[in-house]
């Protein structure tokens, strides 16, 4: 999901020249229930990038200055220690866009550098910090605040939890009048660490990959890990043919489940398909060798069980 060099900004900088020209060289490069908790200190992800190699070898030359650098969370102004991105990267005198001169996924690095004028950029996940500074012949140890937090997202069925295999999020940020305005993340999985910019999201959770859907918004504030559980209305239900009452189920049949008005939800082929669903009512239909067979069936939240059409 997450790239290894390039990334999306997802909160405005403030309005300058040159944060849009490093914005513009790195872009290239209501709910049935919610449950959300707040741990301080946002922990490292699995998805961290692996290491970047630097762009400039730190062997000092006559002439040349250190530059170390460190993050903390805008919020509670807690060091950062995984899970940055650094680049330094140069101003040109003709206003073509800045040049990539350092890089560095420690958390706290040091490049040696001529004196100079540089900007710096941090990446934290999806949120970053910008910042120009001037290097100095005696060197410069500098901070960037990072406004970021990490949302870890589960789901389940009552007290029950779902298994993460079979649950899939989208984490959108909500423009006016529209809730799911920009994607940032898709294809999020159960328990996974995603590090944002602070704000409100919009959170889409699939349980299965049928109708089995809940949304909610969410907030993440800064320096803390947000825990928030979907609570989905649904259940899986095995479909079979059969020519009576607990009798074995044929083989090769095609199944759709449709809506009372006719909207098809689900299609699958064999003896027993299994397919989860969101509660409510459903309509099966069967077709075994040129024969065509229904029945009305309902789900209801947390039942899971076998749906049987009679072949007569």
């Amino acid at each position: 999901m997450f790239q290894r060099d390039e990334f999306k900004v997802s909160m405005a900088l403030p309005v300058t020249a040159a944060r849009a020209m490093v914005a513009a060289l790195l872009v290239s490069l209501s709910v049935s229930g919610l449950a959300i908790a707040q741990v301080p200190g946002a922990a490292p992800s699995s998805t961290t990038p692996a290491p970047l190699p630097p762009l400039a070898a730190p062997t000092a030359r006559p002439g040349q200055a250190m530059l170390t650098l460190s993050a903390q969370f805008s919020g509670n102004r807690k060091p950062i220690r995984s899970g940055l991105v650094w680049r330094v990267l140069t101003e040109s005198a003709d206003g073509s866009p800045p040049k990539i001169v350092a890089r560095s996924n420690e958390a706290e690095p040091s490049f040696v550098l001529d004196p100079g004028v540089y900007l710096l950029h941090a990446a934290y996940g999806f949120a970053s910090a910008t910042k120009r500074v001037t290097l100095g012949a005696q060197g410069l140890s500098d901070r960037l605040s990072v406004s970021a937090g990490a949302l870890s997202l589960a789901g389940s069925i009552g007290e029950t939890p779902i298994a993460p295999a079979q649950l899939n999020f989208s984490i959108f940020v909500p423009l006016q009048g529209n809730s799911e305005g920009r994607l940032v993340a898709s294809n999020v999985k159960s328990g996974e660490l995603i590090r944002l910019p602070e704000g409100t999201y919009h959170i889409v959770s699939t349980y299965g990959d049928s109708n089995a859907i809940q949304r909610s918004d969410v907030r993440v504030e800064s320096g803390q890990v947000t825990q928030a559980t979907l609570h989905h209305r649904a259940a899986q239900v095995t479909l079979k043919l059969v020519a009576g009452p607990g009798g074995e189920a044929f083989a090769g049949t095609a199944f759709s489940v449709l809506t009372p008005g006719g909207d098809v939800i689900r299609e699958a082929i064999g003896a027993f398909p299994q397919v989860i669903l969101a509660e409510g009512d459903y309509v099966l239909i069967a077709r075994q060798e040129g024969q065509v067979f229904s029945r009305d069936f309902k789900v209801e939240a947390g039942r899971d069980r076998d749906i049987e059409v009679i072949a007569r």
